[in-house]
């Protein structure tokens, strides 16, 4: 009989004590007197989000199929528990022993947004860990970061031991190996950390300095020592078939936000969309066998008891097999009643038949990103839909039985214009005028249109990544234009809008292209009381303005000037295949409203070709 780290008295007086308990489904139990290397794998927000990320529970898996090592989860605790661990000197605990997180070898942080980084800094904290990586003892777990985040990590340098670059199937046995052998060897901390930073994709912040102008830019970024490599090179794997995946995955005892079996079927996208930092993260785009896709889907529905199975991609349009994939779930699950969700879909005409097979459309709507509302937008951010494939695809859903359309916008994209962001109101009144072409006896009763507005944020590794974001004030403003505009449309009446909030946005602007300097804005933040700042309740933005002020540091200069193609960035030193030279012409053809093709119909040399294999291996033409 296991015993819970927390007593009776505190369960039943906290918000769903579930969260905190461990013992679901298919989570993995060990002897932890029989392995050798103990892992803390942590998702820094609530139990709900971090059960509903795949990468968690694939490296979850990976870890425990060896017998030297047993993997457990931690997220964090909610605002309520968090109170009473303080109050009661509760050190932060792993679910699956419900040990103390300080007892562990590694903590691995999966870092998946900006918002997120105070809540890594309680983490730290509630274990009794020391937030600066400077200041932690012998004894202390080896702090290792993952994750999209940790393509610009140099906000969260201060904080981490190190940092794992890239796709995680593919050098961590190599370093939980030599965790091992340095050990047994009588090594320390800091003899790890200098054998790790030799390993591919190992990243060891201390290692390298960092050194700015008077103006306040990068003036250099060097390593400090010889272990330490110049360039990262992001870890990839190519083989997708024979990387690991987890056909049992642990099923949550509560409702969570991904309550179901997630199918990764490919991963990359051709798209080449330049706000999407995704896109070019994760190229060369890969997918996985139709067969190998199959089999994953029975062990996993199997093992789980799940009623549904989400198709995981960037783009699932592009997948090669989706159709036989989708015709093969209905066949299989048809009697079990299982649902099919198809996120990342496009507005045309095979989407809409793959969701008409999967979908009751009396009661589902549609969910399309045309990301802009005029044409000159969608060329600058090279989105590769044109209006009239839009409307054509809107008809098509409307005569197959939809009514209501969800759209996807963004706002302050580079170059945009008060008539560009009209033409978002004006674009969903057009939509919903296609639906009152039908003949009156033939509609399914009212049309609804939602559109919603996200603020761009130029990401690291884009095309975008020089450009210019905006005040707090200008972002307000220019969702009040489109609001306005949404009033003066014919079809008001079937038109929802809705947009995002501008204070965190800026704050996700900071993170997103900050240096080391940031760091120390964080911790003052946190002290401050900031945790939980992608959660609206929570978040308090006058007291990261108080932060930033404190720290003498200006938040316009990080977000409101264009940057210089000669400008050294802090994520430079990481190699993701991509070149900076493709992202400059592509920032280059973006002045002009050029449109770039995708990966199938032409290669560009985006430089991700290296890797040699996936779609690259499809193109043949190749432009210099």
């Amino acid at each position: 009989m296991r015993r819970l780290a927390l007593s009776d008295d505190i369960l039943m007086k906290i918000e769903k004590p579930a969260r905190y308990i461990g013992g679901e489904v298919n989570s993995v139990m060990k002897d932890k007197e029989q392995v050798n290397i103990r892992f803390a794998m942590c998702f820094p927000d609530v139990y709900e989000i971090g059960m509903s990320h795949l990468g968690i529970q694939i490296l979850y898996g990976m870890f425990n199929r060896r017998e030297d090592v047993w993997c457990e989860r931690v997220y964090s605790p909610w605002l309520d528990l968090d109170a009473c661990m303080r109050q009661e000197k509760i050190p932060l605990f792993a679910l699956e022993s419900q040990d103390p997180i300080k007892e562990f070898d590694f903590l691995g942080i999966t870092i998946q947004y900006e918002m997120c980084y105070t809540n890594i800094l309680q983490i730290l904290d509630l274990s009794g860990i020391a937030l600066l990586a400077k200041e932690r003892e012998e004894s202390d777990p080896i702090v290792i970061g993952g994750g999209p985040c940790t393509y610009n990590p140099e906000p969260l340098a201060d904080f981490f031991d190190l940092f794992y670059i890239g796709e995680g199937e593919t050098v961590y046995d190599q370093l939980l190996d030599l965790y091992k052998a340095n050990r047994q060897a009588g090594g320390s901390r800091m003899e790890y950390l200098e054998k790790a930073a030799q390993i591919e994709g190992i990243y060891v912040p201390a290692f390298y300095d960092a050194a700015y102008t008077k103006e306040g830019l990068l003036a250099s970024f060097t390593p400090n020592r010889s272990c330490a490599k110049p360039v990262i090179q992001k870890q990839v794997v190519m083989d997708l078939d024979g990387a690991y995946y987890p056909v049992k995955p642990v099923v949550p005892f509560i409702k969570v936000t991904q309550d179901r079996v997630v199918l990764e079927i490919q991963r990359g996208c051709i798209r080449g969309c330049r706000f999407c930092q995704a896109g070019m993260l994760y190229r060369p785009t890969r997918g996985r066998s139709l067969e190998t896709l199959k089999e994953y889907a029975r062990k996993m529905l199997a093992s789980t008891g799940h009623e549904e199975i989400s198709l995981s991609s960037l783009s699932s349009s592009d997948y090669p097999d989706m159709r036989g994939l989708v015709t093969f779930l209905i066949e299989e699950f048809q009697e079990k009643k299982i649902n099919i969700s198809l996120p990342s879909l496009r507005i045309d005409a095979f989407s809409l038949e793959v969701m008409e097979k999967v979908q009751d459309v009396r009661k589902s709507s549609l969910t399309f990103a045309p990301e802009a509302g005029s044409q000159r937008m969608r060329d600058v951010i090279n989105k590769g839909l044109t209006e009239e494939i839009i409307l054509e695809g809107a008809q098509q859903a409307f005569d197959g039985g939809w009514n209501k359309v969800k759209l996807y916008f963004m706002l302050g994209l580079p170059n945009e214009t008060l008539e560009d962001r009209k033409e978002i109101p004006r674009l969903a009144d057009k939509i919903a005028r296609k639906y009152y072409e039908i003949p009156k006896d033939k509609r399914n009763g009212k049309c609804q249109i939602t559109s919603s507005t996200s603020f761009f944020i130029p990401k690291p590794f884009t095309p975008f990544q020089w450009a210019p974001m905006y005040d707090y004030e200008e972002y307000v403003q220019r969702a009040a234009d489109v609001k306005r505009e949404f009033q003066e449309q014919l079809n008001r009446k079937s038109l929802k809008y809705h947009w995002h909030d501008a204070e965190t946005t800026v704050l996700e602007g900071v993170f997103a292209r900050g240096d080391r300097r940031i760091g120390a804005v964080i911790c003052r933040a946190y002290k401050k009381g900031c945790l939980y700042d992608a959660w609206n309740e929570c978040f308090s933005y006058e007291k990261w303005v108080e932060a930033f002020e404190e720290e003498g540091l200006d938040i316009r200069f990080y977000n409101n000037r264009e940057r210089k193609m000669e400008e050294l960035f802090p994520w430079d030193f990481i190699d993701i295949g991509v070149t900076k030279r493709f992202l400059q012409k592509e920032w280059q053809r973006a002045q002009g409203a050029e449109v770039t093709p995708n990966c199938k119909e032409r290669c560009m040399g985006c430089g991700a070709g290296k890797y040699k294999g996936g779609v690259c291996l499809e193109s043949k033409d190749e432009v210099s």
